[in-house]
């Protein structure tokens, strides 16, 4: 990260960088046309934050002090709504936003890659995903094989436990015995456990040289994906243990929806966080009509990072926060 220096009036990333990432997204560009998508812009400044208990929204006020809206954490909302309304395949190249997340790999600021397919399920959307990394990152990095696993099979293979049916007590148990450091702020909070040992234990085990495709989450880490019994229709992209992409079969059922974002707002409520209203036209777009789709979130500047064979988001955009 970039500090105060005489000099901070500099960019972090290297020309060299910077032309890079403009060529890459060119072949961004050039995937999406060659498969007929529609390339769309919508609005970055929004009135509904998001619910997610994992996410802030930034807030935008006026010169009053009151609240215009939020800086959005992803076009999902909006591109949905376009769905609803009657648009064809879809993608965004979108600035997004994402309060309290700064670190080697983390920028406040960043750029996401958002698309989605009409009538694909999560394993078809996969391979779409797998197709533009590799034109990405072929041409720069040796990419091995594609590997795909369930949640529950590489929590098996690292923990020696089924996390669709383990026990809390357990679950923490397997964990110390790796020597995973538990808080004990989470140390019976379930959801909070799996998501500590997927950080630490289970990706941390995935090769460094090619695309693992993580899929069929919990159910109650469904998010906005549609549930199959125990499990969400949902899939993380990683490099090694580097987390690039986050893809879902999208629920389409509007009540379902507005019961999960109910309970966001309760958990929000239990941790101590703001509240936050739901979208109240995004869900009235469900209502409406969602149409059979798959989407899926890309970190444009982690695909970067790869690409380059960079250590640090930093040095893959021309200004990090702190020099913005």
């Amino acid at each position: 990260m970039s500090g105060d220096t005489a000099s901070d009036w500099a960019p972090t990333a290297s020309f060299d960088v910077l032309r890079l990432r403009a060529r890459l997204l060119g072949r961004v560009r050039e995937h999406f046309a060659a498969t007929g998508a529609l390339e769309v812009e919508t609005p970055v400044m929004v009135i509904a934050g998001v619910t997610d208990v994992h996410l802030e929204s930034l807030e935008v006020h006026r010169a009053d002090g009151s609240r215009a809206g939020f800086l959005h954490t992803s076009p999902e909302y909006a591109m949905k709504r376009l769905l609803a309304a009657g648009s064809p395949d879809i993608y965004q190249v979108a600035r997004v936003f994402r309060e309290g997340e700064r670190g080697r790999r983390h920028n406040p600021e960043f750029t996401m890659v958002e698309w989605y397919r009409l009538g694909l399920d999560h394993h078809a959307l996969m391979d779409d995903v797998e197709r533009l990394l590799r034109a990405l990152i072929e041409p720069h990095r040796n990419v091995g094989p594609t590997r795909r696993v369930t949640y529950a099979a590489a929590f098996q293979e690292t923990l020696g436990i089924d996390p669709l049916s383990t026990t809390t007590a357990e679950l923490r148990s397997a964990m110390v015995a790796l020597g995973a450091d538990v808080p004990d702020s989470i140390a019976h909070e379930h959801d909070a456990l799996l998501d500590l040992a997927m950080a630490t234990l289970v990706a941390a085990r995935f090769p460094a040289d090619r695309i693992t495709f993580l899929y069929d989450f919990p159910a109650s880490q469904a998010a906005l994906a549609q549930v199959r019994g125990p499990v969400a229709s949902r899939f993380e992209a990683f490099w090694g243990p580097l987390e690039l992409a986050n893809g879902f079969h999208e629920l389409g059922d509007a009540a379902e929806q507005a019961s999960r974002f109910a309970a966001d707002r309760r958990e929000r409520a239990r941790l101590g966080r703001p509240d936050r209203t739901p979208d109240r036209r995004f869900l009235a777009a469900l209502a409406a009509g969602l149409p059979p789709c798959a989407g899926v979130a890309l970190g444009f500047d982690r695909v970067v990072m790869i690409a380059s064979n960079a250590a640090t988001s930093d040095e893959v955009i021309a200004f990090a926060v702190e020099r913005a």
